[in-house]
């Protein structure tokens, strides 16, 4: 059977859009509803290195000030007698006041490396600085929850590529940007006639193999994100369409404990404070929206979300009203089930810094491991490899 070009370009597009083990698809056709108790983790990841000082602003700090005579943030929301919030954040005060957020300062970890794409495989695969992982820490988290379970723990991404933070060695999340694209690309006859199609060639009917169980599932994931459609209005941006999907799917009755969200770029060389506003109301939108949602449905408890950058930015301002990378960075968590609330701990300290830099104070693993023991009910030591304690503000 010969494949013209652009045929099979739209192949290897379906069927590595998902990026899946054949038994992980498989695994998707079961009907276990999430039971009432089951905690959801949905993590929102700022691509590009946002600035975390213009982010929470130290307001009492003159170095602050001083550093950033241009761009810094002079009307933020007050959290504390020292800090505030970037206005365009202001659902997020909201969720301060009602203590369902609470902030990590400072986060980091040691000889930081400061280009996006490694200090992002750093942080997706929870690796050293020094050590190079091909497996993420959610894909170990599927890994380790798969190896005591009848079927895989699952997970999603809404994105076109699947990130490494989900990538395992024997089990891999699923990544779609649109159930409904999804299903309607996998109901085209060109691809329904491939179904059972087999080659002899290992490569191309592993293609086959995984292309036919993609169009088996994208009928179920469709069909579970439309079973129960929300009444609450979402904004109209991506990252809105992105948290309406994720909202329809823990409404329904589909067994997924972790989704994956992105939005960027935070990569603010050039007139930093325009782009960060705008990314941030969008995020304040999006997110207002969907706490709405879930706290309308009974399931905010149960729902954490957390929010990373690869990176912060540097102290002093450049000379186009912007930042350059930096190191360490404030980490967001909302819930309706957080133990601590608030700022869980100091701000950054601006009178002691490396050659211009942050010095972090609490390493990222320590937060992951936190969330896979405390919220997931993993063994953290297993799929991190960390002993060194976690925190408790869940």
């Amino acid at each position: 059977m010969l494949i013209k070009r652009r045929e099979f370009l739209k192949i290897s597009s379906l069927a590595t859009a998902s990026l899946l083990m054949p038994n992980f698809l498989k695994a998707m056709t079961f009907d276990d509803a999430l039971e009432p108790n089951d905690k959801i983790l949905i993590v929102l990841q700022f691509t590009g290195g946002n600035d975390g000082l213009n982010t929470i602003i130290p307001t009492r700090n003159d170095i602050y000030f001083k550093e950033r005579n241009k761009i810094a943030i002079q009307d933020s929301l007050s959290l504390t007698d020292e800090a505030g919030i970037n206005p365009a954040l202001s659902y997020f005060k909201e969720l301060y006041d009602s203590g369902e957020l609470s902030v990590m300062n400072n986060v980091g970890y040691p000889n930081p490396d400061k280009s996006h794409f490694r200090s992002m495989d750093i942080w997706h695969s929870a690796s050293r600085s020094d050590q190079y992982l091909e497996t993420g820490w959610l894909g170990r988290f599927l890994d380790e929850e798969c190896y005591n379970c009848d079927h895989p723990t699952q997970a999603l991404e809404v994105d076109d590529m699947l990130s490494l933070a989900l990538k395992g060695e024997h089990n891999k999340a699923f990544a779609f940007k649109d159930p409904k694209r999804l299903y309607q690309t996998s109901q085209e006859k060109y691809f329904k006639s491939l179904y059972d199609h087999h080659h002899d060639d290992e490569t191309v009917s592993y293609l086959y193999q995984t292309l036919g169980s993609t169009i088996n599932n994208a009928d179920y994931i469709f069909e579970k994100s439309k079973a129960k459609k929300t009444e609450q209005t979402y904004p109209n941006s991506q990252l809105g369409k992105d948290f309406k999907t994720v909202s329809s799917l823990i409404k329904s009755d589909i067994n997924t404990r972790v989704y994956y969200l992105s939005i960027g770029s935070f990569d603010t060389h050039v007139n930093q404070n325009e782009r960060q506003q705008k990314l941030f109301s969008d995020i304040n939108e999006a997110v207002k929206s969907f706490v709405a949602d879930m706290k309308s449905n009974g399931l905010f408890d149960n729902i954490l979300l957390m929010t990373f950058s690869e990176f912060g930015r540097r102290v002093a301002q450049n000379a186009s009203n912007g930042t350059n990378h930096g190191t360490a960075n404030q980490m967001f968590f909302i819930s309706g089930g957080l133990k601590k609330k608030g700022l869980l701990n100091a701000l950054p300290d601006l009178t002691n810094l490396n050659e211009g830099d942050l010095i972090y104070s609490e390493d990222f693993r320590k937060v992951y491991a936190t969330v896979l023991k405390n919220w997931l009910k993993a063994d953290s030591s297993k799929v991190l490899g960390w002993k060194n304690g976690v925190y408790d503000f869940v």
